[in-house]
């Protein structure tokens, strides 16, 4: 499963990435955290407000960092 976070370096973007591999980690999860930084990727998932969050090319959330409970449950839908 590809999770991507959308981001050009913010702090929240920096946050979520860290904490996706940290979930990865404690949950062993079989994901592979991507970081899409160009701003013409980003704005391809039609977002506005970074972070973005991506899973599987479906986007999941834009604007804020998403709680652990949240991510756990988006990861585990597919």
């Amino acid at each position: 499963m590809i999770v991507k976070v959308l981001g050009t370096g913010c702090s929240k973007c920096k946050l979520l990435e860290q904490r996706l591999i940290a979930l990865k980690e404690k949950h062993q999860l079989d994901i592979d955290v991507e970081k899409v930084t160009k701003l013409n990727d980003i704005m391809a998932y039609g977002i506005m407000m970074t972070p973005g969050l991506v899973i599987n090319e479906n986007l999941k959330s834009a604007g804020k960092a998403p709680s652990d409970e949240e991510l756990l449950t988006w990861i585990k839908e597919v």
